[in-house]
């Protein structure tokens, strides 16, 4: 089974950005993370990402190091 990330359509995969820094984010199973913020964004069980600011999960540094080691 796939994650949510990798369930967003392409096209609009392409054009998700950070909505704090307006860069990249990577696909972390049913997350997309901003690894220059240290935060996550939630996809819900919709497979819709909520990409609000205030709803960004903090990631601490070591789930850091685990999410980035694959890129």
């Amino acid at each position: 089974m796939s994650s949510r990330a990798e369930a967003i359509d392409p096209i609009v995969r392409e054009r998700l950005v950070c909505p704090q820094d307006h860069g990249p984010l990577l696909d972390a199973g049913d997350e997309l993370y901003n690894p220059r913020l240290h935060v996550a964004y939630r996809i819900d069980a919709d497979g819709i990402p909520v990409m609000l600011a205030d709803e960004a999960r903090a990631v601490d540094d070591a789930e850091h190091a685990t999410l980035t080691s694959g890129s």
